[in-house]
């Protein structure tokens, strides 16, 4: 009988844990700063983050700063976002710019993910870049895009979100390529939740 008790109590505190972590999870809240461009901004990716993340009991808070054509310089030099992240309490900082598979585009992931990451740490906020992907046109960079993204994200000391090399994962096994969308350029919908499962993946997974 006095097993019985004891397996019964041991049962009770078990249960009364996991519901305990189940709402310290549901209850966990992060915020985010998405600085991108038209990448970011098509099919509207902060919010399927948000979705994605919720569907895993978190619930985020998102600011975007998003415009046309713009790389991490253009942002820099508007201070924008310089405001922001000095401003306000960030869990996260994710930054994207074109492909980059250039060398004047690597400069600037180096440069400027360098002077954001100096800048986040001040606010002990985790600074990501969102490795994207070249257009299919220039296909034959993937590659570099993904080479310079995994460079600059270990010479800034930032966490890879490695959009970028799981599309192209997909494309060499599949030769399925639905997630570019009708340019051949910016993502398809489905192209951008694929985004967002890797993004939330890697931000509270990995």
């Amino acid at each position: 009988m006095k097993q019985l008790h004891l397996l019964i109590l041991f049962f009770l505190i078990a249960t009364f844990q996991s519901v305990g972590q189940e709402a310290a999870t549901s209850s966990k809240k992060v915020s985010i700063l998405f600085i991108g461009n038209s990448l970011t901004y098509t099919n509207n990716l902060p919010k399927l983050v948000q979705k994605k993340a919720k569907k895993k009991g978190i619930k985020l808070h998102t600011t975007t700063v998003a415009l046309p054509n713009y790389a991490l310089e253009d942002h820099w030099n508007d201070k924008k976002i310089q405001q922001l992240i000095s401003n306000k309490s960030y869990d996260y900082v994710i930054v994207q710019q074109g492909p980059s598979s250039q060398q004047e585009g690597r400069a600037m992931l180096f440069e400027y993910g360098k002077k954001l990451q100096e800048l986040c740490a001040t606010q002990q906020t985790q600074l990501c870049f969102f490795m994207v992907w070249p257009s299919l046109t220039y296909y034959h960079t993937f590659d570099k895009v993904i080479k310079n993204h995994q460079d600059a994200a270990q010479y800034t000391n930032a966490r890879l979100l490695p959009v970028g090399e799981v599309w192209k994962n997909h494309f060499d096994s599949s030769k399925d390529f639905s997630y570019y969308g009708p340019d051949g350029f910016h993502p398809s919908l489905k192209g951008s939740q694929i985004a967002a499962n890797v993004i939330v993946d890697y931000l509270f997974l990995k």
